[in-house]
């Protein structure tokens, strides 16, 4: 079964001009009636740093859970934010970004990798407490334009760290659109074969142009856990400045059912939301 994780928190954290806490909240209640397994709808994290998410609170509770089967995914960076997450039994994940980058992991949570894992190790541990599960996502899981050690083998050493804190989704992120097919395929292949236990995913970025053959890349090295969102909105605001987007949601979801996979989707609903993503992003 292939799953879907739409990101509209992705989507709309880098843009400059703050959208409205109903706006917001329409368009995520529009996205739960689609059929996605996953929303990433808001995160936990310094206003400061990420200001366009800063009405997380309110939107969620402007959000009507009763009649979709979808789960909720919010995005933390530190312990206290994983404390104000577990406040709200609505949210089923936590995603923690962990970098395989030095200079990224500052960027992105002002924090070395070696404080970040121990976050991450506090944070699981809570969850396992708190019934919620973490997502790990790591960050220049395919290379970074700041010449720090990248290889295969750092994948899998990280990897390992996290299946020893029995951490069981681990997200691979090509936070800025550097990775070719035969690296997705082959990265895939290898973890998804070594760590059979964990559930791996792809949130990757790239141009329109790409993204099909990067989905099919990703199929063919077992995996079956995509992030998104429609039209390839948004992008890491920590990464650089000129953003490659997210993977057009529309897109993927082209190239898996061409590849024979159904993935039970009301197709109406899905229209609905494409309009109002029209007017979401670019009122």
């Amino acid at each position: 079964m292939i799953k879907l994780i739409e990101c509209p928190r992705d989507a709309m954290q880098g843009l400059p001009d703050f959208v409205d806490t109903a706006i917001k909240a329409a368009y995520i209640n529009q996205l739960l009636e689609v059929g996605f397994d996953t929303v990433d709808f808001g995160s936990f994290v310094s206003p400061k740093a990420i200001p366009q998410m800063r009405d997380t609170v309110e939107v969620l509770s402007l959000l009507d859970l009763h009649k979709s089967q979808s789960k909720l995914l919010a995005i933390i960076a530190n312990v206290r934010g994983a404390e104000d997450a577990f406040h709200f039994p609505e949210i089923d994940y936590l995603g923690f970004p962990l970098s395989l980058s030095e200079t990224f992991q500052q960027r992105n949570t002002n924090a070395s990798i070696s404080k970040a894992l121990e976050t991450v190790e506090t944070v699981q541990n809570l969850c396992q407490t708190k019934g919620k599960e973490l997502v790990v996502y790591l960050s220049m899981g395919f290379g970074n334009p700041y010449g720090d050690p990248y290889s295969p083998e750092l994948v899998a050493e990280f990897v390992q760290k996290l299946d020893d804190l029995e951490v069981k989704i681990i997200s691979l992120s090509d936070t800025v659109g550097v990775a070719d097919n035969e690296l997705i395929k082959n990265l895939f292949e290898v973890q998804i074969q070594a760590f059979p236990h964990i559930e791996f995913g792809a949130h990757l970025h790239s141009r329109r142009e790409s993204i099909a053959e990067k989905v099919i890349a990703g199929l063919a090295g077992g995996c079956k856990r995509f992030d998104g969102a429609l039209k390839g909105f948004g992008g890491c605001p920590m990464a650089n400045d000129d953003l490659v987007g997210n993977m057009a949601t529309e897109v993927m979801i082209e190239t898996l059912e061409g590849e024979g996979h159904s993935l039970n989707l009301n197709k109406a609903e899905l229209g609905e939301s494409m309009k109002l993503a029209n007017y979401v992003f670019q009122s």
